[in-house]
């Protein structure tokens, strides 16, 4: 029964593991909690008023959300930091509040200030956001000059919470985050391959479910990859191990991918091709489904539900005979000779299934040490000596990264928004004393936000429609929740740190959602105040959706960034570093010298990962321009299918010289010579409209593969692979040149094959 509900317990876990990667949300919120609550027991027992209270609770807030640093010891500085900064913003805003003019005055310079202050760091970020939240939290509270000692107090006690709940309560470190990230990584990959099991047994009613299950799977394991990629530096402390688990995490990713891509190909009525996982809406080129008909489709499923207990099977549980047999097994498939007799197509799943065990096998290695190896057969073995020398072969390049020139003037992205915030905060303060002379701050704090984590007018306009829909959502809950709560201080209390931790726990999930959490908190915040009324929920909404619109005429008026130019300044981006990576990939298998792919990898990924959040403008439901938006989403999926092929290229090459099974084939350099001039093609043609620049065509790279042309004699199950990845890499960059408008040239060209 304990083993049962240990069980039981694990896999909730797990799932909490893979729904937050490093359980970052899940810790944000409970630690914003925790210090409020703190405050408001010290405040209470000190016999503090209600309006202290709802003070405490606000700057116990801001002092724990704005710190940003990862780092213990810069943390602290910044929380030392904060309560100076923090009473300053308070007197100021208590003494001026009897001005009005100089009132407003002071709060753009606040305003201008806090967002200027963002190039310099996490650290200024995060004392200007202080600056400003403590400012605003004057005006909330109407404070004024007698009450400065208290509010001294108060802010004194609620940054001494904060402090006690990060660093002492729930302590939270990069070696800890990176090891949950760790955790996470697994937990997603048991989902995915739950889900491609899934997509073995779909009939053809579940069919497209189960593919759009798959491509959110795959998404969401590349999105924990990079958080992890992304805190290896700081949550490793020694260089060589860092690079080992990102490039086994970056393997695992990739062979799980393709596994499922295998697995699509296995079960289409026709070939297939890598588009099916990527291109929304997009199943099969002949629409059909059909289940794998094959004696071994049986064994395939039991190897892909062998293989996720692998991925999921605890540390202290992965020995014993057994399991071995199993990992054995599953390993003999990298061997011709163990392939079952089957269609070529499932052939390949069985193949992809030993790829993904051997991935594995390394992931399981770099994240738990040496395992036990008493049990192991000689194929077994044989990957295990490959890891061994990929590892051995790891390289730390001590090369510095080359400084991207930094723009000035107006250029600077934080010059630029602290003047459109500053000029859009003038609007919203003249409208919102149309509205009220008492209430006006609401439309200043709106606009102020919706520049937040901002570039282009597009996604101001899209954040400024979620933040109005979630206020006036939020309205209707804080109506219900002021009612519910009457009179009864704690119970009120008790609500808002429960939609304060909603708020922090959805709003890396929905903007929408986070709004509505923080207007029903609002709404009982002036429940408390004794200042809550129909009316000033109905003002809310009206303050909201005035400094939303004069965020958004700011941003349209005023050194505007048009979405267009963004979205094309990010799509040159990813071309570009799609052709060096694709470039590099294959002079590497070439025989050319090594160089640091992997990181090539994450640069193109982060930069697609740019690209997708500026196109959420164009890609929005309800925008009306359907075809810009099919284009864009088309596009975006392309880029995605062209960057999987490229980490495949990347993770292969990494293999080389370490890899014994492996070696280099100088004819491949002359193979990706159309791909990466097609690419800069359509770069040239993003930059410039007017561009000369065309893309040539050829013969298919996978003609290459038929008999009496280049394999002959055959290449290897390797190179094959290579030019396969090549074939759906050209294929999809040609595909990019009908919706960017990129011209074809009409003669024909031949591709050089070394």
């Amino acid at each position: 029964m304990k083993a049962r509900g240990r069980a039981l317990l694990v896999r909730l876990w797990d799932r909490l593991a893979a729904s937050d990667p490093g359980l970052l949300r899940l810790t944000a919120g409970l630690r914003t909690v925790a210090a409020i609550a703190l405050t408001l027991i010290l405040l209470a027992s000190l016999r503090f008023p209600v309006p202290q209270l709802v003070a405490g609770a606000m700057a116990a807030m801001a002092a724990t959300f704005a710190v940003r640093e990862t780092e213990r010891a810069k943390q602290a500085v910044t929380v030392a930091l904060a309560l100076p900064v923090a009473l300053a913003s308070v007197s100021a805003g208590a003494v001026l509040n009897r001005r009005p003019l100089v009132s407003d005055l002071s709060f753009l310079l606040i305003i201008f200030a806090a967002v200027y202050l963002r190039r310099f760091g996490d650290r200024a970020t995060g004392l200007g956001l202080i600056g400003f939240q403590v400012y605003f939290l004057s005006l909330f509270v109407r404070a004024r000059p007698p009450m400065l000692p208290s509010l001294y107090i108060v802010i004194t006690v609620a940054v001494g919470c904060s402090a006690f709940a990060r660093f002492v309560l729930m302590p939270q470190t990069e070696a800890g985050t990176l090891d949950r990230l760790r955790r996470a990584f697994r937990a997603r990959l048991g989902q995915l391959l739950g889900t491609q099991i899934e997509l073995l047994d779909a009939g053809p009613d579940d069919v497209h479910k189960v593919v759009e299950d798959l491509r959110t799977g795959t998404a969401r394991l590349h999105e924990t990859a990079l958080m992890i990629q992304g805190r290896l530096e700081r949550g490793t402390s020694d260089d060589a191990i860092a690079r080992l688990v990102q490039r086994r995490v970056a393997d695992a990713e990739i062979a799980a991918e393709r596994l499922g891509l295998m697995l699509l190909t296995a079960r289409s009525a026709e070939r297939t091709d890598t588009l099916t996982l990527h291109l929304p809406g997009a199943l099969l080129p002949s629409g059909r489904m059909l289940p794998v008909r094959d004696p071994s489709t049986e064994t395939m499923r039991r190897d892909l539900r062998a293989l996720r207990l692998l991925v999921l099977r605890p540390v202290g549980e992965t020995s014993g005979t057994a399991l071995a047999q199993v990992r054995n097994r599953l390993l003999g498939y990298r061997e011709e000779d163990n392939l079952p007799d089957a269609s070529p197509a499932v052939q390949d799943v069985f193949r992809g299934i030993g790829e993904a065990a051997r991935a594995v096998l390394g992931l399981r290695t770099a994240l738990d040490g040496p395992q036990d190896e008493s049990d192991d057969s000689p194929a077994t073995s044989r990957s295990r000596e490959e890891l061994d020398a990929e590892d051995a072969a790891i390289e730390i390049s001590e090369e510095p990264d080359p400084e991207t020139p930094e723009e000035t003037g107006l250029r600077r992205p934080t010059t630029r928004a602290a003047i459109q915030v500053a000029v859009g905060a003038s609007l919203a303060i003249v409208g919102g004393e149309l509205l009220s002379h008492q209430r006006w701050y609401w439309a200043v704090l709106t606009c102020w936000i919706v520049f937040i984590n901002t570039t282009s007018t597009g996604e101001i306009l899209v954040k400024g429609g979620r933040r109005l829909l979630g206020t006036v959502l939020g309205v209707v809950a804080g109506i219900g929740l002021a009612g519910a709560v009457g009179h009864h201080t704690w119970t009120a209390f008790a609500l808002v740190l429960v939609c304060v931790f909603a708020m922090f726990y959805t709003a890396p999930l929905s903007y929408t959602l986070m709004s509505f959490f923080v207007t029903a908190a609002l709404g009982l915040l002036y429940t408390l105040l004794n200042t809550y009324s129909m009316s000033v929920l109905v003002l809310r909404v009206e303050e909201t959706a005035l400094g939303a619109a004069c965020g958004v005429i700011t941003a349209a008026v005023v050194l505007p960034v048009r979405t267009d130019r963004r979205t094309n300044e990010l799509l040159v981006a990813v071309l570009d570093k799609l052709a060096e990576l694709t470039q590099a990939a294959v002079d590497q298998l070439s025989g050319r010298p090594h160089t640091d792919l992997v990181d090539q990898a994450r640069e193109l990924d982060q930069a697609l990962a740019d690209l997708h959040a500026a196109t959420k403008p164009l890609t929005h439901p309800v925008t009306p321009l359907r075809t810009r938006r099919d284009t864009a989403r088309y596009v975006v999926a392309l880029l995605e299918t062209c960057a999987y092929h490229g980490r495949a290229l990347a993770a292969t090459a990494e293999l080389l010289p370490s890899n014994p099974s492996i070696a280099a084939d100088p004819r491949l350099r002359g193979v990706c010579s159309r791909i990466v001039h097609n690419i800069e093609a359509i770069a040239d043609h993003v930059r410039d409209p007017h561009s000369s620049a065309e893309l040539e065509t050829g013969p298919s790279i996978a003609s290459m593969l038929e008999p009496g042309t280049l394999a002959t004699p055959r290449w290897g199950r390797v190179t094959d692979r290579v030019l396969r990845h090549l074939q759906r890499l050209d294929e999809a960059v040609s595909g990019l040149a009908r919706p960017l408008g990129v011209p074809v040239k009409v003669e024909a060209a031949k591709t050089p094959v070394g």
